[in-house]
């Protein structure tokens, strides 16, 4: 079935799907995370980004091909475009810097704020009702990723401050994202992979590591996984509603959590249990009122996909 097919489906049909694109992208994220944070801590973030960055074009060179170069420079919201891009690269420059020093799950409860971030904003920007109860939910979310973050002296780190930039800039990105959802997945990651890769470039340059096969292999296929991702949460952006997508990014800390125990040995203490509690309680009654209340606006389901 294509794209296209699946616009003559309920608009119920099309708010599933990209939940669950959404869920799956963010498992492939969490994967990506893990990957990167076991790269970094041998080679330095320019040098993993840049070949990342080469790697993800495994799946975006087939992509252009049958897109053509046309809509890669006839693009919407120039401006908005060129922002989307410098953030969506501080988004993951900023991880990986934060991950080389912290846990994991440590730095993945940072970025929960992200999600707290869209569903608030997306009703200011993008006019998308978020109900009473589900502010409530905003709060309590918000409220357990303070939990989880154990504040003290060490959140005050230059790392903590790299997670906390790279959650604003990712949370931003996913909104800008939803704000050109007219202009088709292949353009918007393949001018995100390009930001990347330049920007991996010049960092590189002073900082560049020899590596043996199976890095460069695994740093390539940093890029490949890392694509796929980007590909399904961008069109996850064009079937479902931010505000009900937002909360699904709480399956991170899950993610992160399994991860961090199972390749890096790095167990949560009570307090991250607690407030990951917290946080995926409200996240899912968010996606439990949106489905109850279901008055999204028509236009949150796009009408054309390219």
């Amino acid at each position: 079935m294509t794209f296209r097919q699946a616009l003559a489906l309920p608009k119920s049909n099309l708010v599933l799907a990209g939940v669950l694109l959404m869920l799956l992208g963010d498992f492939m994220f969490a994967l990506n995370d893990a990957m990167g944070k076991w790269l970094v801590e041998n080679y330095s973030v320019g040098q993993v980004l840049l070949i990342r960055s080469i790697g993800a074009f495994v799946i975006l060179g087939p992509m252009i091909v049958k897109q053509g170069l046309g809509p890669l420079v006839e693009i919407e919201r120039p401006g908005l475009q060129v922002l989307r891009v410098v953030l969506a690269t501080a988004d993951t420059a900023f991880f990986y810097a934060a991950v080389a020093y912290l846990p994991l799950a440590d730095v993945m409860t940072f970025y929960m704020a992200g999600p707290i971030y869209i569903a608030a904003l997306s009703h200011f920007f993008l006019g998308e009702k978020v109900g009473w109860r589900r502010w409530l939910a905003i709060i309590l979310g918000f409220c357990g990723v303070v939990i989880a973050l154990r504040p003290s002296s060490a959140s005050l780190s230059w790392a903590s401050l790299f997670a906390v930039v790279g959650s604003l800039s990712f949370a931003i990105t996913l909104i800008l994202s939803r704000k050109l959802r007219a202009t088709s997945d292949t353009t918007l990651v393949t001018w995100q992979t390009i930001g990347a890769l330049l920007m991996g470039g010049v960092m590189s340059v002073a900082d560049w590591r020899p590596a043996p096969a199976v890095d460069w292999s695994a740093m390539l296929l940093l890029g490949v996984v890392a694509c796929a991702a980007h590909l399904m949460i961008t069109r996850a952006l064009k079937l479902a509603p931010a505000s009900l997508l937002a909360p699904l990014q709480y399956t991170l800390l899950i993610w992160a959590v399994v991860f961090g125990i199972a390749f890096f040995g790095d167990y949560p203490d009570t307090q991250i249990l607690v407030g990951s509690g917290i946080i995926v309680f409200a996240g899912l009654f968010i996606f439990h009122r949106q489905k109850v209340v279901d008055k999204a606006e028509p236009e949150t389901v796009p009408t054309s996909v390219h």
